[in-house]
């Protein structure tokens, strides 16, 4: 599904090093928070590896460790709030905005539900090689780590829509 995406970004799309949008109708109502609950709920095994690798690699050049996922659900967030290795910059119940940054670069996810279709929105700028060389495998990555997520949610939804499941708490963010 391709979308206009009405999200938060680091800046203009011409000045961004990296962007990216993914949407996916919903079969149900569930909020940003939810999402984010559903989709970092059970961290896929190759993912946690990657990560590993990435901070092997990355605190060779003094970049701090992120550890990946680690599955834990939050009932509520507030800006300044942390979601693993995010900082919390906007929370309501229709929108997250999280990021990362460092001296080498700096990441924005904005994941946003709007006529119930979840979007995530990617951007990132890069201050230095290390952030562009970084870049390069991370970019395309990146596409099909969200893709397969989406897959995984859209499963865990349907399930959850026709009764087999449950959804998480809603928050009140």
């Amino acid at each position: 599904m391709t979308t206009t995406s009405p999200a938060h970004t680091l800046g203009p799309r011409a000045e961004l090093d990296y962007y990216d949008v993914r949407a996916l109708a919903l079969p149900m109502p569930i909020t940003a928070l939810q999402a984010w609950n559903l989709v970092t709920a059970e961290p896929q095994p190759l993912l946690q590896v990657a990560f590993g690798i990435r901070d092997t690699i990355s605190a060779l050049f003094g970049v701090k460790r992120i550890g990946g996922f680690s599955g834990t659900q939050r009932d509520t967030i507030k800006p300044g709030d942390r979601l693993d290795f995010f900082l919390v910059e906007h929370c309501a119940s229709d929108m997250l905005v999280l990021t990362e940054r460092d001296r080498h670069l700096d990441v924005m996810i904005c994941i946003a539900i709007a006529e119930q279709v979840l979007t995530i929105t990617s951007s990132v700028i890069t201050h230095n090689a290390f952030g562009r060389l970084y870049m390069l495998p991370v970019g395309p990555a990146h596409k099909v780590i969200i893709n397969s997520d989406f897959k995984r949610l859209k499963r865990r939804l349907d399930a959850m829509a026709t009764g087999s499941a449950t959804l998480p708490p809603a928050g009140d963010r």
